[in-house]
């Protein structure tokens, strides 16, 4: 074990909230230390992100002191031990040491305990084994430290029996190395997800669409995404053909237009070809119905794009809206294997940026006052007309406008005489 003090002057550490749950749960015979991804982003240089507090005080403690120091706690997860304190509208989760006793996924059966070392033992990788006390002292029982700084992600103890623990492991080595890694993933690691792949069956939709949406925004998605296939992995998780090369497309336009990772543009890349990848990729992952409807809108005839000028692209801009647009637009370049500083399809992807696609100005009134009637017939000819003045290519002026409306009007009236 090697204990030192390398995060003394971390401002989340010393002060705020944090610094009053590790004074409130380290006093009086117990101790409270920062523990995993807060510790591991700290020495990379990183934010924080969630602070996660083991503590040796079992849980019905926790929630003595709390209440006594006026502070809200919350049974997230109590026969496990955790308990979320919540200070100034900010949750910190409180976890009592544990040791596994059982172990079979997320059901694990746990004791809790006061030995620093086996909690850290239970973990899944080196560097998410760390914790940090209030003055500052990194704790490493595993190897954490040097892995951390070497970007290298690996599991603690046999990866065969960490991973038989809990198989969402396997996709949380992939999603940690892209994150947090460098250069290929661990060898060891890697034939341990390959020997345990069968396992993957046996996770909820829910849990790998979480842990696959997180691991395709990451910065190293690629190259991570790239292993899993090679090993195998995918067409487990998303049922059909997968394609590497059309997702690094995506990643490095997204980076060339300066625009954030989308996981459910970087998604599509991977898996949608067709409308029926992305249903059937919904399905098996579960996805939320704005994901879903995404998916299924980039993968409607992305193809077309292919040879669309900016006209017909402004006509696509004002059916589908900015974004559905923006996301399908981009869909297409990165299939089309194009040259991700494409000066065209840039073009096409910033129309949006450029123009704003006017409102129909014709109305109902605009054909009651031709003699339409109100009726089926009406919502016939306002989309006549509306098809008609998109088609040549959105006037506005008075006399355009009136020619559109009086043809639209008189193809209604001849179709109803027939």
């Amino acid at each position: 074990m090697s204990a030192e003090p390398i995060l003394a002057d971390a401002p989340w550490l010393i002060s705020g909230g944090t610094a009053r749950v590790l004074q409130l749960l380290g006093a009086d015979g117990e101790e409270a230390r920062v523990v995993g991804g807060a510790v591991r982003n700290a020495l990379l240089d990183l934010a924080p992100g969630d602070i996660d507090i083991a503590t040796t005080a079992l849980p019905e403690e926790v929630v003595r002191r709390a209440k006594a120091a006026g502070i809200k706690s919350v049974p997230t997860g109590i026969d496990h031990g955790t308990i979320t304190l919540v200070i100034d509208g900010h949750p910190y989760e409180v976890t009592t040491l544990r040791e596994d006793t059982e172990t079979f996924g997320r059901k694990a059966k746990v004791a809790f305990g006061r030995d620093w070392v086996k909690d850290a033992e239970r973990r899944d990788f080196t560097m998410n084994g760390l914790s940090v006390d209030a003055t500052g002292v990194v704790y490493d029982h595993v190897g954490g430290i040097a892995d951390a700084r070497a970007r290298r992600v690996r599991f603690i103890g046999d990866p065969d029996q960490r991973i038989a623990e809990d198989y969402l492991r396997i996709l949380r080595f992939f999603r940690i190395h892209a994150a947090f890694g460098a250069g290929e993933p661990d060898r060891e690691g890697y034939l341990a997800c390959i020997r345990g792949r069968a396992g993957l069956a046996s996770l909820s939709a829910e849990r790998v669409r979480m842990e696959m949406l997180k691991l395709l925004v990451a910065g190293g998605a690629s190259a991570a995404v790239l292993a899993m296939a090679e090993a195998g992995l995918l067409q487990a998780l998303t049922g059909g053909v997968v394609y590497t090369g059309p997702l690094a497309t995506m990643v490095a336009i997204e980076r060339a237009l300066g625009l954030p990772a989308s996981s459910t543009r970087r998604l599509a890349a991977l898996t949608v070809a067709v409308t029926e990848d992305a249903k059937r990729v919904a399905t098996r992952l579960r996805l939320s119905n704005p994901e879903a409807k995404a998916l299924d809108s980039m993968g409607h005839r992305w193809w077309r794009f292919a040879a669309k000028d900016e006209a017909n692209a402004r006509r696509l801009l004002y059916r589908l809206g900015a974004e559905r647009y923006h996301d399908r637009v981009l869909l297409g370049w990165a299939r089309a294997a194009s040259d991700v500083h494409s000066s065209r399809w840039r073009a096409l992807a910033e129309l949006p940026q450029r123009w704003t696609p006017p409102k129909f100005p014709l109305r109902a009134a605009d054909f009651i006052a031709r003699g339409m009637a109100e009726g089926p017939a009406l919502g016939h000819v306002l989309t006549l007309a509306e098809d008609a003045w998109l088609a040549a290519d959105f006037p506005l002026e008075e006399a355009a406008l009136a020619s559109i409306a009086d043809q639209a009007a008189a193809r209604v009236s001849r179709e109803r005489k027939t």
